[in-house]
């Protein structure tokens, strides 16, 4: 059966985040205006991470926020499952950890982290409960689980202009590869703010809650493991 818009399998979503790491950078720069980087500092401040903290990068990329949480002092393990995208957060930071991982079956015991994040990663995990789960089950109880995510936003002008940009604008700055048509059509399956507040909910966090920002298009969530 073909994969529905925004869903690919796993080995396909990871082959295609080993193409583009090269340019993953430039193009998140490009398309958000160099905002990203805000939205991550926002997410390491609702982590509560700094000296004397361990956390988890999950699906983390080029590592741009695991290399915030490092810039707060605190001990940071990125891990993804893509080599490619891996190699590239070793350039960029040469002394961090790194480790390849499935979000949805980490390596990690339980409660060994003080908090866990993903930026912009979660709609990549191949079984989103229960890659939440897996963020819960490696924190240790009382720590903080971060979600860092584009969202869809759901009133004028914004819906219309987020529409145009992700729906026209984004593929055609990313026509070299379709990770870039991939892209809107995850965002668009993803869930939105109260339901992906009721799957933290689920997978065994508490005092759950989620900050908007950029008009409504990123949405920041997080909570306190149970």
């Amino acid at each position: 059966m073909a994969a529905g818009p925004g869903t690919l399998p796993a080995d396909s979503v990871r082959a295609m985040f080993d193409r583009i790491a090269g340019v993953y950078d430039v193009m998140n720069t490009v398309m958000t205006a160099g905002l990203h980087h805000r939205w991550r500092s926002r997410a390491v401040d609702l982590a509560r991470v700094g000296p004397g903290t361990r956390a988890l990068d999950v699906a983390s990329g080029t590592g741009d926020l695991a290399i915030e949480i490092a810039s707060r002092g605190g001990d940071v393990v990125g891990s993804d499952f893509s080599q490619g995208m891996l190699d590239r957060a070793r350039v960029k930071a040469p002394g961090l950890t790194w480790e390849q991982a499935d979000a949805t079956a980490l390596q990690y015991a339980d409660d060994e982290f003080d908090a866990a994040t993903v930026g912009f990663g979660a709609r990549n995990f191949g079984d989103l409960p229960q890659g939440l789960r897996e963020m819960v089950r490696v924190v240790k109880p009382g720590g903080r689980v971060v979600i860092l995510e584009i969202t869809t936003p759901q009133k004028p002008p914004l819906s219309t202009f987020f529409s145009v940009w992700f729906d026209r604008i984004v593929p055609l700055m990313g026509r070299f590869d379709d990770a870039y048509t991939y892209l809107p059509a995850s965002v668009k399956r993803f869930p939105g703010p109260e339901a992906l507040a009721g799957e933290l909910v689920a997978a065994g966090c508490k005092d759950v809650g989620w900050v908007l920002t950029a008009g409504g298009i990123i949405a920041i969530h997080h909570g306190t493991v149970a």
